[in-house]
């Protein structure tokens, strides 16, 4: 009888000790799910930023071309950082430090590209600054500029999130069974802040 009772003892401890390790492994796992998510829908906004920002560059494109007065170096510098921008594509959850920093890179460029741009053509052509539909293109890029570095600065926050989760133990266990990867920081090229466009006069 004794042998039988410490037998179902055992059983029973073996099986309280698979329900907690099993839900351990759930919440961790869980949890991980919650913060990676959340640097993936953080990314998903920058996405919508730079696409709408494309489409506003297109506009200012075709505006200065119709008006056949600009500067050509300008915007031929912008078009090609535009296109490179545009080639690299990479998904946050599966990329190298490598990949990551020629995405950062691409965009830095454009941005710089696209400030230099829009300073030439304030100083060199004054007339635009009446130009409804250039005027508003202007304060569009500059809004995105904004939206883009909160975005940013965001992305980074959640993606901070995750990797203290994934290094932290015991998650880090977890994370290596279920192959939660390491994430990236989108950290802006130096100096492309410190270039971006003030728009401001343009309503004087």
């Amino acid at each position: 009888m004794n042998k039988k009772l410490l037998g179902l003892g055992c059983v029973g401890a073996i099986v309280v000790l698979v329900i907690m390790v099993g839900g351990w492994v759930m919440s961790s796992y869980n949890s991980l799910v919650v913060e990676q998510e959340k640097a993936k829908t953080a990314w998903s906004n920058i996405d919508v930023i730079l696409k709408r920002n494309q489409q506003e560059l297109n506009s200012l494109e075709k505006l200065l071309r119709s008006a056949k007065k600009f500067n050509k170096e300008a915007l031929e510098n912008m078009v090609a950082a535009r296109a490179k921008a545009t080639q690299i594509t990479i998904d946050p959850s599966n990329c190298t430090p490598e990949q990551m920093r020629q995405w950062s890179q691409a965009q830095g460029e454009l941005m710089s590209a696209m400030s230099h741009l829009m300073v030439v053509h304030e100083a060199e052509y004054p007339e635009l600054k009446g130009n409804e539909h250039y005027t508003k293109t202007a304060v569009a890029l500059e809004g995105a500029v904004n939206r883009l570095s909160e975005a940013r600065r965001k992305y980074n926050d959640s993606v901070q999130s995750y990797m203290i989760k994934t290094r932290s133990f015991p998650a880090v266990i977890i994370a290596g069974l279920f192959g939660f990867g390491p994430m990236y920081l989108y950290e802006a090229p130096q100096g492309t802040e410190e270039n971006t466009t003030d728009f401001s006069g343009l309503d004087d």
